[in-house]
């Protein structure tokens, strides 16, 4: 009769009530019975299982041989790993200087951004290598979307820690990621835009109305174009006249599809040159 009482006194803390009015707890850790395991790291890996395999599955047979496909794979994937430390290490130039010669600093960090852009250079890098002269973005932009998305569930589940939430809001979306303070919810922000802009894309990709490579450079423009405005709402560090390392890689990265873009819209006959 007197343990009832006592257990449940135990549970009316600060602590649980103000968890009951935040209706969540990050990090949200997924917990298997035998083992917990950390959010970031469980969506990280599936985004990248995933994704591979939705582009295995999609990607046009008729047009790159799979071994041609596997190198364009890993030209991606290295000139990703390089473009997203480096483009992390701009975000707050003076720190990086300071600690230049330490391996956690320069290890803990990247960006998405970066990732795109490097990794665009790095498949460029690679076709040349094995003599691709076609255009090989289409196939990968679904794939990439279903990657970004899934990787931003991480993202959101990880809370403060992960450093991708907006500035504080009194917007009915704000989400208090633990500390008592409504932040925009700017993953959630981003998976919505990526599921959008994912829908379209395979709309307009089934059609074929487009040249080749045009998919994948309406996905990074509108890519880079949603990361230059979210930018505004989020909490770092903006030294570049009001921007920050990611908007000016955003307006670098806009200003070569605008090229490209040129080329084909609004003409009757496209282009079939193998750009990205």
């Amino acid at each position: 009769m007197n343990r009832r009482p006592k257990i449940l006194l135990s549970l009316v803390t600060p602590e649980s009530l103000r968890g009951r009015k935040k209706g969540m707890t990050f990090p949200i850790w997924i917990d298997l019975g035998f083992i917990r395991l950390h959010p970031h790291v469980v969506f990280e890996a599936l985004a990248y299982f995933i994704g591979f395999r939705v582009y295995l599955y999609t990607r046009r047979k008729d047009k790159l041989p799979i071994a041609q496909g596997i190198w364009v794979i890993v030209g991606a994937i290295l000139g990703a790993a390089v473009g997203s430390k480096a483009l992390y290490w701009l975000e707050d130039p003076v720190r990086t200087i300071e600690n230049w010669r330490s391996y956690t600093y320069l290890m803990e960090g990247k960006t998405i951004v970066g990732g795109l852009l490097g990794g665009l250079i790095g498949v460029e890098w690679m076709k040349k290598r094995v003599g691709i002269v076609r255009s090989t973005g289409d196939d990968m932009a679904i794939p990439i979307i279903v990657g970004m998305v899934i990787g931003r569930i991480g993202c959101f589940m990880t809370g403060l820690s992960d450093h991708t939430y907006g500035t504080p809001t009194s917007w009915i979306t704000g989400v208090d990621f633990g500390d008592g303070i409504p932040r925009h919810p700017t993953q959630l922000y981003e998976i919505v835009f990526l599921i959008l802009l994912g829908l379209l894309l395979y709309r307009w990709k089934k059609r074929e109305r487009f040249p080749e490579g045009a998919v994948f450079q309406l996905f990074m423009t509108g890519y880079l174009l949603f990361r230059l405005a979210i930018d505004f709402i989020k909490p770092t560090l903006h030294p570049y006249m009001g921007l920050n390392n990611i908007q000016l890689a955003c307006i670098v990265g806009l200003i070569y599809y605008a090229v490209l873009l040129s080329r084909w819209l609004g003409k009757p006959h496209y282009s079939h040159k193998g750009e990205l």
